[in-house]
């Protein structure tokens, strides 16, 4: 089956309400031909899916918070960040502020500039590892995303979120590798029958996969947070697409917290976010 492409009036059904054809055009999602070809139309589902998911987060900082602070972390080529920030923060008395977190100069300057070029004042790059960026972002933050930031930068994502206060985090994780990693450097570190589940490479990966997910979730939910576990979209547009929503509705939950000891203590697994945040379930 050949890719599915969106060509002539097509284009305009892909968008969401206030969604310019010229911003995609910017950012090299709408072709010199207008149209959108299979590549951009899979990006262009995932950030609209998942805006739309966080409209309801968005609404609650710019209520509770008018000068909400919002961070995207592990930003890439800033397509999250640009369309949040004509959605949403071009609205007339709009106050809020986007931070967008990438580590490669390159694309930084090349969305500063872009930023800059459209008159998206209110956008911030910031060049560097989440887990070095100090200053350079408000002690408190209202909402975090990261969509697809690979590996561990999602717990660093996570702890940002966590340690800077966020009312509402979400993130789409992408190439889970660390525990998988774990998995295969101590095989019986974890009772049986549980070393069956990842004895062949595929199940390794796959099963690491999803207890770092579950770890990331149980940790968010330690937290205070209220944490919902979705699809972002069809996995047709995506194979990366277990999406993490947290909203913070209390200090602590410590019932979460003895279950992820016990899962911890059963498995073996020592996540880079347990490590972070929670390093005395692992001592």
């Amino acid at each position: 089956m050949a890719p599915r492409e969106a060509r002539g009036e097509a284009v305009a059904r892909e968008l969401l309400p206030g969604q310019s054809v010229e911003l995609l055009r910017e950012l090299h999602l709408v072709g010199r031909d207008g149209n959108l070809h299979a590549d951009s139309l899979r990006k262009l589902k995932q950030v609209n899916h998942l805006v739309q998911l966080l409209t309801p987060a968005l609404l609650d900082a710019r209520e509770r918070h008018p000068e909400a602070a919002l961070l995207d972390a592990g930003s890439g080529n800033s397509y999250l960040g640009f369309v949040l920030y004509e959605l949403f923060l071009r609205e007339p008395g709009s106050r809020e502020v986007l931070y967008a977190v990438e580590s490669r100069p390159e694309l930084c300057a090349r969305a500063r500039e872009r930023a800059l070029r459209l008159g998206f004042e209110r956008m911030r790059f910031v060049e560097g590892e989440l887990s070095q960026i100090d200053g350079a972002v408000p002690d408190r933050l209202h909402v975090v995303t990261a969509l697809h930031a690979c590996d561990t930068a999602t717990d660093d994502a996570l702890a940002l979120a966590v340690r800077r206060n966020a009312d509402h985090v979400a993130v789409v994780p992408c190439c889970q590798a660390e525990v998988a990693a774990q998995l295969r450097e101590q095989p019986r570190a974890a009772a049986e029958p549980w070393p069956l589940l990842w004895a062949h490479p595929i199940h390794r990966r796959e099963a690491g996969a999803h207890l770092t997910n579950v770890v990331r979730s149980l940790v968010l939910t330690s937290f205070g947070y209220q944490v919902t576990v979705t699809e972002l979209t069809g996995w047709e547009h995506s194979l990366k697409n277990e999406l993490i929503l947290g909203r913070r509705v209390h200090r602590e939950h410590r019932g979460a917290r003895a279950q992820l000891a016990s899962l911890l203590s059963a498995t073996g697994i020592r996540p880079k976010i347990v490590r972070e945040l929670l390093p005395e379930l692992i001592a």
